[in-house]
């Protein structure tokens, strides 16, 4: 029986003609042209064209997408003007208050800012690098054990998953996170090969760091690699405990270093602590972002937390989460595939020793990916869509080991099955999945299928069949596999993102989120499920704009009135959206209708403002005399700002205007000092979703009742250098 515990010398069906070692003393560029002296020569160039086409695909329209997600770009804006917004990842260059995450995941981007200016490129390009170097990790991952036609399967699996296309054009933190845990099963691996500390060591490090990225996500599938290496590591028990201590440490400071200086720093001189109620990290940390995602008990959330198990607005939870309308589209394509190829790579090295690489490989990534999948299926608190993003890189991982071993054993009669019956798995449930959009390339389900079905009848006799026969048959299986999702990634690349909730995939696929972001993109308004006023939802929001009726927002309608309302002809600098991006308007806070239809921002929450160029000039006049040229409720309406006009802007009550911060008192000195020149009417929840009694809503109501009120086209402004009796 075949174990793998040796790198393969030759992928299936390669020449063994071999060519002179590119060793050290080579030219650069004919090793890197030429490989590992082992593989074929095809291998490399291939891997390189595989490289080349997913960074051309994901560059492809990239500045559609403007901002992206305000709220981070922002952040990015103010790291780049300033080095203490850059180490805390403050929302503001004023350093008022910090996003709701650790800041790593926007070092790259506000680095490229500081070297190219700030613009859609400068933010996103980073970004769509680190996808090419995760579909990079990928393949170096399989090749090493199976082969280079396997390693390039799981490449182009990932680079083709709908989610990864969408999230590694996009600025939030799941890029970096996907990268850094890639790498981590690539080196946990490498340290089950020969036992050496160093590789556990880095393993270690790239999850303390993914913690700096996504803090408690990170630490999802550490059960997985820590059970795995303790069980086949090739070295005594012993020695195997003391590597994963050292692992650990590793570990604790790679990702603790920043937790330590942000806590041991007086709070009166950094910035508050966004998304947690007592100015504290470690809050935030196990509370918001933590344990507070799996019970539904994120204090200070839309909705104030107590999302039940049974469903809510995070959509329903159970066992088939990761296929249902709401997330099948975006990664679910070759999960069942995957899942099957997984359990038949654990029954081929049954037999194999305890410590079989190619068998501890099964479990590194299956594990993960198993581990990730139960998690996201049971989370009953804040969930979205693209968050499978994490699944993608074990899928591929997966797919393409398994793939690998079963075609080197065709022959065997089960092994020809399994990989048949893998491939139905893939053609049925993509022509499901295309079917739930069925105005979408109508063609194409039936294409998957009958294509799908038809080569996984040739590959039952693949090991009876003529090497070129049998390759033939596998290249149809695989894209008939690979053509569902890759119409939706391509779907995907073809629009712009922006906002906090973005779907891949053409309109309908998903009907949270959407291609515009906010709730109830194409085909839905699902995200109002659970809020206030939800009864009412498809009349009143249809009509909807600050002072409407219903709503089940507090003071009826949308709070506040948010300034940029019907602005789709508003140009500022810099554009508040870049590039070409389209404004949000038509009414709705923060939002409207995005390109494709749907709903955006709720309130100025998930969206920013468009911001008229008139309001724009006002922020900028003697703007440098302040710390703040405005202040707003809600990240995302001060983000718009912040954007349009390069000044700072404090997010009062940050992400969701609930957090305490800064309170009456302290905005009362910051006024009294001349250190914010205007408040910006409306934008965020007006201190939340549960009524108007929160911090913001108090600061609101005190300069509602005091400063000179400013109105700039539908925009309302209170100059507060102006006493309202002056």
């Amino acid at each position: 029986m075949t174990t793998h515990d040796a790198p393969p010398t030759t992928a299936p069906g390669a020449t063994t003609v071999r060519e002179p070692a590119a060793g050290p003393g080579q030219p650069f560029v004919r090793r890197l042209w030429r490989g590992r002296p082992e593989d074929p020569r095809w291998a490399r160039p291939a891997l390189l064209v595989l490289l080349a086409a997913t960074l051309l695909l994901y560059l492809y329209g990239l500045g559609a997408s403007g901002y992206a997600n305000s709220f981070y770009s922002a952040a990015v804006q103010a790291g780049s003007t300033s080095w203490k917004a850059f180490f805390f990842g403050s929302l503001d260059a004023g350093n008022a208050i910090t996003v709701d995450k650790p800041p790593a995941a926007l070092w790259p981007m506000a680095l490229s800012v500081r070297l190219f200016g700030l613009n859609s490129w400068a933010i996103l390009a980073p970004e769509v690098l680190m996808g090419v170097a995760t579909v990079a990790v990928v393949y170096a991952a399989v090749r090493r054990r199976f082969s280079p036609v396997a390693g390039l399967v799981a490449g182009t699996v990932l680079a083709l998953t709908p989610v990864a296309a969408l999230m590694f054009r996009f600025n939030n933190p799941d890029a970096l996170l996907a990268l850094l845990m890639s790498a981590a099963c690539y080196l946990v691996v490498r340290a089950l090969e020969d036992g050496r500390t160093k590789w556990l060591v880095w393993a270690g490090t790239a999850v303390g760091f993914a913690f700096l990225a996504k803090t408690l996500q990170a630490f999802l599938i550490l059960p997985a690699l820590a059970v795995v290496y303790a069980v086949c590591a090739p070295v005594p028990l012993r020695k195997r405990f003391a590597q994963l201590a050292a692992a650990t440490l590793a570990l604790v400071v790679s990702g603790g270093w920043w937790v330590a200086v942000v806590e041991l720093w007086p709070a009166s001189s950094r910035p508050y602590i966004g998304g947690s109620q007592h100015n504290s990290f470690l809050e935030l940390t196990f509370g918001y972002n933590g344990l507070g995602r799996l019970n539904g008990e994120e204090t200070g959330s839309v909705g104030g937390g107590g999302g039940g198990r049974g469903g809510g607005m995070w959509g329903e939870t159970g066992w088939d989460r990761m296929f249902d309308s709401e997330i099948g589209g975006q990664i679910s394509w070759l999960l069942p595939t995957a899942l099957i190829l997984l359990a038949a790579g654990l029954v081929a090295t049954r037999g194999a020793r305890r410590t079989s690489v190619t068998r501890a490989s099964f479990l590194v990534w299956g594990g993960s990916l198993l581990t990730t999948m139960v998690v996201f299926s049971y989370m009953a608190g804040i969930f979205h869509q693209y968050y499978t993003v994490a699944l993608a890189p074990y899928l591929a991982a997966v797919t393409g080991m398994g793939a690998g071993l079963l075609w080197e054993r065709r022959r065997e009669g089960w092994a020809a099955v399994t990989l048949a019956a893998s491939l139905v798995a893939a053609a049925a449930w993509g022509y499901v999945l295309l079917h739930r959009t069925p105005d979408y390339l109508p063609w194409l389900r039936w294409l998957v299928l009958v294509g799908g079905l038809v080569a996984a009848l040739g590959l039952v006799f693949a090991g009876r069949l003529t090497r070129r026969l049998a390759l033939a048959t596998a290249a149809v299986g695989l894209v008939a596999a690979l053509a569902g999702p890759a119409a939706y990634t391509l779907s995907t690349v073809r629009q712009g993102h922006t906002g906090s909730i973005v779907t891949a995939g053409p309109a309908g696929a998903s009907m949270m989120g959407g291609r515009g972001g906010g709730p109830g993109g194409p085909g839905g308004v699902r995200a109002w499920e659970g809020m206030p006023g939800q009864g009412q939802r498809n009349q009143q929001n249809q009509q909807g704009g600050p002072g409407g009726q219903g709503n089940g927002f507090p003071g009826g309608g949308f709070p506040g009135g948010t300034p940029g309302q019907n602005q789709q002809n508003g140009t500022p600098r810099n554009g508040a959206q870049p590039n070409g991006a389209q404004p949000n308007g038509n009414g709705f806070p923060g939002g409207g209708r995005t390109r494709e239809g749907g709903m955006s921002g709720v309130g100025g929450l998930l969206n920013g403002a468009s911001v008229p160029a008139e309001a724009r000039k006002l922020l900028e006049q003697d703007a440098d005399d302040y710390t703040w040229a405005a202040a707003s409720t809600g990240s995302q309406n001060a983000a718009s700002y912040q954007l349009a006009t390069g000044e700072a802007v404090m997010a009062i009550g940050g992400f969701n205007g609930t957090d305490p911060s800064p309170t009456l008192a302290q905005f009362k000195k910051y006024v009294a000092d001349g250190r914010i020149h205007y408040f910006i009417a409306g934008g965020g929840m007006g201190g939340g979703m549960g009524g108007g009694n929160g911090t913001a809503s108090r600061i609101s109501s005190w300069v509602q009742s005091t400063f000179t009120k400013v109105t700039v086209g539908s925009a309302t402004f209170y100059d507060l250098t102006r006493k309202a009796d002056d």
